[in-house]
């Protein structure tokens, strides 16, 4: 079993998620009480949001890029960054490192493309909804993404940098996020890209009528297989 370096506390409510699901994969796939090889480098939520709220994502790129370097001289043998909005410094992580790197979104595309969607709904942060770091990785796997519109990607922010990231689920945010999936659905959209890993904390394929891509779980889940697989 190859040792899953995580990248984490990007917050770590979601952090929390990808422990969990990647200990669970492992334990069913070998049975009895196995659980994953796994390292977590948990950073200071309010240092890197004061940064990027300013727009250092230089600054960004080198803490997670050191994170990850740490994290491979410790042993990891593959590295996540347990977030969607902190891929857009991806690539200043995968160069720093000689592992490998799972980007959240070409394990989300995979999905999307093996369930047999083309056309997708995309909820984040404002960075995941209005950038291109993203929504471009996505297009390049031939995947459609309808984003809501300003006043709704507003509130989409709003909710996860006020409540999620600090554990705070409301029911009245719930029934708007509801809301904001039902106009997408009347736009033709298969399927619904969760794309802050906090968001799969408030809501779920019960509160709406479309299927939805949990972001975490589904990169969780991911970096399970690659560090089970022998290739």
């Amino acid at each position: 079993m190859r040792t899953i370096g995580l990248i984490g506390g990007l917050s770590w409510e979601s952090t929390v998620i990808y422990y969990q699901i990647i200990n669970q994969r492992v334990r069913d796939r070998l049975g009895g009480s196995h659980s994953a090889n796994s390292l977590i480098w948990s950073v200071d939520y309010t240092t890197v949001e004061d940064l990027i709220f300013a727009g250092r994502w230089d600054e960004v790129g080198t803490m997670l890029a050191d994170a990850g370097r740490t994290l491979e001289r410790s042993g990891a043998e593959v590295l996540l960054i347990c977030s969607n909005t902190f891929n857009r410094v991806a690539d200043e992580v995968t160069r720093s490192a000689s592992v490998p790197f799972l980007h959240i979104a070409d394990v989300v595309g995979a999905e999307v493309l093996a369930r047999g969607m083309r056309k997708v709904g995309l909820l984040g942060t404002r960075f995941v909804m209005e950038e291109p770091f993203y929504r471009d990785r996505l297009a390049a796997q031939g995947v459609e993404v309808v984003v809501p519109g300003a006043e709704q990607r507003g509130l989409i922010h709003e909710v996860i940098f006020k409540e999620l990231i600090r554990g705070v689920l409301k029911d009245s945010s719930r029934a708007a996020y509801a809301r904001i999936i039902d106009d997408l659905m009347e736009q033709g959209v298969e399927g619904v890209i969760l794309g802050c890993t906090e968001i799969e904390l408030l809501i779920g394929e019960k509160d709406v009528g479309v299927p939805l891509f949990p972001t975490a779980r589904l990169h969780a889940e991911a970096a399970a297989e690659f560090a089970l697989s022998r290739g």
